[in-house]
């Protein structure tokens, strides 16, 4: 007994360290094998997501002319409703607020139709091809192509895109130099669209399920002339043919108020619905602009700003003029009113998109910043 008592922590120690001298074996020889300066975790992660990557970039190419219809579709259901159920509740209300909704609301659909036409149209902007670049940040290793400042190669669209911002599968498009303001105005444009939708229509929503008095027409039974109560289920041969004629047309009454319910709450779940979705989206849209980035920029200059504050010191984004200046370059207002920005205006942002003036750019001649 206390030679067995000796022997099995020995040989537990012994298997102990023969299983780490051949994981220890076995590590070296997969980094024998795989192993070199480029891979880290990043690069492995990578790797392993390139198929999900390769599937997303496609569905996303394949949807994309499918939401267009979508939106197409929902914005002419949503306009037809407010035809087909405002404008006859404010124009017995108020013909004078009906005519002023109406200019209203028809100056912010002919926005919501333009600027989303010009989203989808307008090519969002790409390097020269086989021409000379002005200035080159590095170079693309997808196009294997010098890119200018602020580009980066779309998967989808398989190029190299000007100032992008990102790939909007809404537009079947990406967002980038020339299509960046219809973009973002489209979504003002609607917000405030779907808004204005929700303020005049809460008011027919409320008298629609809650009338001042209903003609007790949900049920079976069917008044006539507000005093009788005749049941559908009773033998109604010895109705005359008028009473017959109004019993069916309240019947007919009753399904039009249906229907009407069921489109009120249809349209009132695509404007909530739209609201905070697009609401969300052009709100954050709107701070990345007043900070002079682009979505794809946000990030970067987030681990910019970690890494100078590990250094002790301040990162500044090279393109944030300030909050008036950065709006004022977005919506292409240097030289022009804001006509241009409230009625539909294709006119074009600054430069060309591959040269970009920084907050850098001051040249000093005799001690003075000019």
């Amino acid at each position: 007994m206390p030679r067995l008592w000796w022997t099995f922590p020995k040989v537990a120690k012994i298997l102990g360290l023969n299983f780490k001298d051949r994981w220890l074996r076995l590590r070296i020889t997969l980094k024998s094998l795989f192993h070199n300066d480029f891979v880290d975790w990043t690069y492995i992660c990578d790797t392993l997501m390139e198929p999900i990557f390769w599937f997303v970039e496609n569905f996303t190419a394949v949807l994309g002319p499918i939401l267009v219809i979508m939106v197409v579709a929902l914005t002419a259901i949503l306009v037809f409703i407010a035809y087909y159920i405002g404008f006859p509740y404010w124009w017995e209300k108020s013909p004078i607020t009906t005519i002023v909704l109406l200019i209203v609301g028809n100056w912010l659909l002919i926005n919501v139709i333009f600027h989303y036409y010009m989203g989808v149209k307008t090519p969002a902007g790409y390097p020269p091809q086989g021409g000379l670049i002005p200035e080159a940040v590095s170079i693309c290793k997808k196009c294997i192509k010098p890119k200018p400042p602020r580009t980066h190669h779309c998967s989808i669209c398989d190029k190299c895109v000007l100032k992008m911002d990102h790939h909007c599968p809404w537009l079947n498009n990406c967002v980038g130099h020339y299509n960046h303001r219809h973009f973002f105005q489209y979504m003002a444009f609607t917000v405030m669209g779907v808004t204005f939708i929700m303020i005049f229509g809460v008011e027919i929503a409320y008298q629609e399920f809650f009338p001042a008095q209903d003609p007790d027409l949900d049920g079976h039974p069917v008044r006539i002339n507000n005093s009788e109560i005749i049941p559908m289920t009773e033998n109604m041969d010895h109705l005359s043919p008028e009473e017959i004629a109004e019993i069916a047309y309240r019947v007919e009454l009753a399904r039009d108020k249906e229907w009407r319910r069921r489109i009120i709450i249809f349209a009132g779940l695509i404007c909530v619905a739209t609201f905070v979705a697009l609401g969300s989206l052009t709100f954050w849209h709107a701070g990345l602009i007043a900070r002079g980035e682009t979505s794809i920029e946000a990030r970067i200059n987030s681990t910019e700003i970690i890494r100078y504050k590990t250094l002790g010191k301040i990162y500044k984004n090279p393109y944030d003029f300030g909050t008036r200046k950065n709006w004022i370059l977005f919506l292409g207002l240097r030289g022009r009113s804001w006509r241009h920005i409230l009625l539909p205006s294709n006119h074009g942002p600054y430069g060309d998109g591959q040269t970009w003036e920084t907050i850098h750019d001051k040249l000093i001649v005799n001690n003075k910043t000019i």
